[in-house]
């Protein structure tokens, strides 16, 4: 009897599975996924006449569609719903691919969707997503969450209210109080792609991405965390703790600290004493050696409350003084009368500690302006730790109606105003006093003195030294011109104008009066008045004619 009890509960069992099973193949017949079950400790029965047939798997339940698995304490199926409800440590293999878990599993078989809910996770063998609601398809790998949830990628978290999970892409798309830590950097945005395998971010919204003192404000582009690499469009913003930056695009690499800034790239230093702003169409930039090169109409801006320098050239280098000095020797500016070297040896020392530890290069149609004082010439080097131009090839500088030219000149600054000028070989003043009418000085060296901006003392040095001088009487009206040679001319000026010349050792000449001279004889070697060259505003700077 024992034997025939058995056999019966086996029959029962049988048939009990044959239903399943035939349940199964009518869903089949019909073109539905149906779902087969795979295990389960005990199985229950029901058939609930209009509501349909269900069957409840408890105890290690186990059922499988296509190749998604689907483990839970317990599992009840509405065989003609298709319908899954999974209690109790669920688990979704979806082709060993994407691994999801909760405590609460409902699965519609036909759209082969699964709203999860309580503690859920889902992870693809590298980031791992948990939420405390998750809707995820298993047919196309997306999941969905609406109130909150976290991705984990190694040493990357990100958080936010929404989110969309695809699977064959490993793409998420968070939204609503995006926040990225990372160890180096922090995002905060409303919308924001990231991938988990390439570790790439992707800025479609306006986003702030800190970077200890860097603040980086994007709309557009994207971030590699892995290999530190950036593309930004939609003129991206850079707030560092010594400079800001802005372009219409910019990407670098913090890896190398190479970058490059294209499109109205404004560069501003944020230094009280060195401060200055570089404008072009292209910069590059070596961050490692706090270096950059500017092109396309390139602009320095040295920035002061009245009267600021604007430098134009084709090529704008720049880069720290302290390593230039490794590379190439930098010429020492040797004044005769001995400030502009005193200034250079007293702070020597401390040059690669100093904000001042910088040059900047020019090259060709170099052109400066500011409202007390302009310049030309083929390229310039200007350092800020003594705060001097030098200009080489052809330089000319205008202060008011005066003209000075030379083969190379060092024009000093203080408090960024023209302080000091220096002319070496061939230095020529020309100071136009009336039509057709020049006062010139020409000699060797020459030094200027500035006061307010506006020449107030010039001596010359010459073998000898040559002047033409007009003479005015107290109504300024001419009397005579004095052309004369001497070893040294010193010229006062009153109001960036001539008002006396005095002359000093071997003077040789004569005062000719005004209607007893062919004015145009009166010229001395290497004279050329060249106003046309000379800078007329802070916009002809960008001209590179010349």
């Amino acid at each position: 009897m024992p034997f025939l009890k058995l056999s019966i509960i086996t029959c029962l069992l049988l048939f009990f599975m044959g239903m399943v099973q035939a349940q199964t193949n009518t869903a089949d017949t019909t073109g539905k996924k149906t779902i087969t079950i795979i295990h389960a400790d005990t199985y229950n029965f029901q058939n609930k006449d209009t509501l349909g047939q269900f069957i409840a798997l408890v105890g290690h339940a186990e059922v499988q569609q296509g190749k998604t698995l689907f483990y839970a304490d317990s599992i009840v199926l509405d065989q003609k719903q298709n319908i899954l409800e999974a209690f109790g440590n669920v688990h979704i293999n979806d082709a060993d691919s994407v691994q999801t878990y909760s405590q609460y599993l409902k699965y519609l078989g036909k759209e082969k969707k699964a709203f999860l809910k309580n503690k859920v996770k889902l992870t693809d063998g590298k980031g791992v997503l948990t939420t405390n609601e998750l809707e995820y398809d298993t047919q196309i790998k997306i999941g969905n969450y609406t109130n909150g949830g976290k991705v984990v990628n190694g040493k990357t978290v990100l958080t936010s209210k929404e989110g969309t999970y695809y699977g064959d892409t490993r793409d998420v798309i968070f939204k609503k109080n995006v926040v990225l830590t990372d160890p180096e950097y922090k995002i905060y945005t409303d919308t924001l792609l990231y991938n988990i395998n390439t570790n790439i971010t992707t800025f479609v919204s306006p986003s702030k991405v800190i970077n200890g003192n860097r603040t980086i404000k994007v709309s557009d582009g994207y971030y590699d965390l892995k290999h530190k690499i950036a593309n930004f469009g939609k003129r991206p913003f850079i707030d560092d703790s010594t400079y800001t930056f802005t372009s219409d695009y910019m990407a670098f690499n913090d890896s190398t600290g190479l970058g490059e800034f294209q499109g109205n790239a404004v560069y501003r230093s944020k230094d009280s004493i060195g401060g200055y702003d570089i404008i072009a169409n292209n910069i590059k930039t070596n961050k490692k050696e706090d270096a950059f090169l500017a092109t396309e109409q390139p602009i320095l801006l040295i920035k002061q409350e009245k009267d600021s320098i604007y430098v134009g050239a084709d090529t704008l280098k720049s880069g720290r003084l302290s390593t230039l000095t490794k590379t190439r020797a930098v010429p020492v500016i040797r004044d005769s009368l001995g400030a502009a070297n005193r200034l250079l040896i007293d702070s020597a020392a401390a040059v690669k500690d100093s904000s001042t530890n910088r040059y900047i290069e020019a090259y060709h149609h170099v052109k400066i302006f500011s409202d007390s004082l302009q310049a030309v010439g083929d390229s310039l080097f200007y350092s800020l730790h003594d705060s001097a131009f030098r200009l080489f090839t052809q330089p000319i500088v205008w202060s008011n109606e005066n003209q000075i030219t030379g083969d190379t000149i060092y024009l000093f600054l203080a408090n960024k105003k023209p302080k000091e000028l220096t002319v070496f070989e061939n230095a020529l003043t020309i100071s136009k006093v009336g039509t057709g009418y020049y006062n010139q000085v020409r000699g060797n060296i020459m030094h200027a003195f500035f006061s307010d901006g506006r020449i107030n003392y010039l001596t010359t040095r010459g073998t000898p030294a040559d002047n033409v001088y007009y003479v005015e009487d107290d109504n300024h009206k001419f009397i005579g011109v004095n052309k004369s040679t001497c070893s040294v001319i010193d010229a006062y000026f009153d109001n960036g104008e001539i008002q006396k010349v005095v002359f000093i050792n071997d003077l040789k000449g004569d005062m000719n009066p005004m209607n007893q001279i062919d004015h145009t004889s009166l010229r001395v070697r290497g004279f050329k008045w060249q106003d046309k060259l000379r800078p007329k505003s802070k916009f002809s700077i960008l001209s590179n004619t010349e």
